[in-house]
């Protein structure tokens, strides 16, 4: 059984209390029996922490130790942020070897706590492309840059904001952990909290990757943190030692919390709702987009960035349906540890089911799924997973009328939006691209057409999103170059654009040298 302690200031600390991980296999096999396992250990019922159904424990770290956290940060910050640039970069270098190294060990952590196989990876290769030498060297350019003007070198560099607190969401945190501790780089120090119903894979993260990786380069201890506890936000708020927070979830809550951290005086960095649209236009290649649009349907729709609601050109909606309809089809739930396996269990059902029911009352076709399913695939009114849904709702203007095409969903839903038919394109094109800027969210949107003209009019349009992918066989997939978070809307705040985390949590300075000084 793998045993975490919290880390602070480069040393473990243990703790009485912990939290404990129990397989995803397990929890789906036989739930009560995982839950009440689960339940006799943390309340301190010992003598079977042999149970093969144990994937591990961490420490509950306590108020005290919190507080150790965040000074620890403050004390290794003022030395880290001084190193230089060159060295930090090396840090990035460091991370990306760390991760490939553990690998597989990383991604049976991730399995094992409920995330798919052939997620896992793709999150791996995400944070790949986020510590790329293409990525990190585009961030150097960013951080600092130098010209001679009138006998003086004019630099302008961006200094570290110093300590920056990471709250993983829940659907991803492993991989999430990772990005927010790419904040390191510009010279910040971290905390992270691994949250206590996936805490694992997290600790793994910061203890086996990126503590080895600042060990490397000879950072300070206490430049990286990582406790485990319940939720920290007003900890982080009322500490003197706070900067920046790093904060995943809903757009409701976010908002307010942006809130309290500008009256608080920390920065708020916000990744939340994500309500991406894709448009597939009149000659769009439909093998490549429907291949992209059926992601909206990996770990069940449970992911900020895929897609949530497809413009479907007049001419081509029926075919593009049919082919999503045979798409979603393959899409299976199954074990985490299963080769193959795309759904992952919803908690949400009830909320599916009152979108879906609203939809179809309010004149949408249901072009398939719609149901419950067990583990296996078969319908059921008590399964855990659900069946991807396609939906057909006819007609722009009157689409965001309803919650499916409002608002981010968070479970497999895909609705279709057909636009009237018997206008010109050019007209049609104008209604779609205000349809895609007044989406109230803002991470990605995806286009699909093989006319140039057309091609060059929505990316000259559209402002709306951190992100715009074209003709792309994928709509999630990160790339080197590439921002791979951040948003505009109810995705980013009013703070919001596509992130580097090593820019965002970050500050401009400009500093001018007069010759012979």
């Amino acid at each position: 059984m793998r045993n975490f302690p919290s880390w602070v200031a480069g040393k473990d600390v243990e703790s009485a209390r912990h939290v404990y991980g129990i397989s995803a296999r397990a929890a789906l096999e036989d739930t009560f029996g995982a839950l009440s396992l689960k339940r006799r250990l943390e309340s301190g019922q010992l003598g079977e922490e042999d149970d093969p159904r144990i994937v591990g424990r961490c420490a509950l770290a306590d108020p005290e130790t919190v507080q150790q956290a965040l000074t620890a940060a403050a004390a290794a910050q003022s030395e880290w942020g001084r190193t230089p640039l060159r060295t930090r970069l090396r840090l990035g270098e460091a991370i990306r070897r760390r991760l490939v190294a553990t690998r597989d060990e990383f991604v049976e952590l991730m399995v094992a706590e409920g995330r798919p196989r052939t997620a896992s990876h793709a999150e791996i290769d995400g944070l790949l492309h986020i510590f790329s030498e293409q990525t990190l060297s585009w961030c150097a350019e960013l951080l600092h840059r130098e010209f001679s003007y009138g006998g003086r070198r004019i630099v302008l560099r961006r200094r570290p904001d110093g300590v920056v607190c990471v709250a993983p969401p829940q659907n991803a945190p492993h991989s999430n952990a990772i990005y927010g501790a790419a904040a390191l780089l510009s010279g910040n120090a971290a905390v992270i909290r691994a949250p206590r119903s996936l805490p694992l894979g997290v600790m793994y993260a910061i203890r086996e990757i990126i503590a080895p990786a600042l060990d490397d380069v000879g950072a300070p201890p206490g430049t990286v943190n990582v406790v485990c506890g319940p939720p920290m936000l007003d900890d982080w708020l009322a500490s003197p030692h706070v900067n920046d927070i790093i904060y995943f979830g809903g757009s409701e809550k976010g908002l307010i919390f942006q809130n309290d951290c500008i009256a608080a005086g920390k920065k708020p960095i916000l990744e939340l709702a994500g309500n991406d649209c894709a448009v597939v236009w009149r000659d769009a290649d439909l093998d490549v987009a429907v291949r992209a649009l059926t992601e909206a349907f990996n770990a069940s729709g449970q992911i900020c960035n895929v897609p949530n609601q497809v413009v479907a050109h007049p001419a081509i909606a029926d075919e593009l349906i049919d082919r999503l309809r045979i798409a979603a089809g393959r899409v299976r739930p199954g074990y985490p540890d299963d080769d193959g396996v795309e759904l992952t269990p919803v908690l949400a059902r009830e909320s599916f089911f009152a979108v879906l029911h609203e939809a179809l009352a309010g004149g949408a076709q249901l072009v398939c799924g719609g149901r419950q399913l067990e583990v296996d695939g078969s319908p059921s009114d008590t399964g855990y997973f659900l069946e991807p849904t396609v939906l057909r709702i006819d007609g722009l203007a009157r689409s965001r009328e309803l919650a499916a095409v409002r608002a981010e969903t968070f479970f497999p839903l895909l609705p279709v939006v057909v636009p009237e038919s018997g206008r010109s394109d050019d007209a049609l094109l104008e209604d779609v691209l205000d349809f895609v800027n007044t989406n109230a969210y803002g991470l990605r949107n995806s286009f699909w057409s093989e006319d140039e003209t057309v091609v060059e009019r929505f990316v000259g349009a559209v402002t709306n999103g951190g992100v715009i992918k074209v003709n792309d066989e994928s709509h999630s997939g990160f790339f080197p170059y590439l921002p791979s978070h951040g948003g505009t809307g109810l995705t980013g705040g009013v703070f919001g654009e596509a992130s580097y985390m090593m820019i965002r949590t970050t500050h401009l300075q400009a500093v001018s040298l007069r010759e012979g000084s």
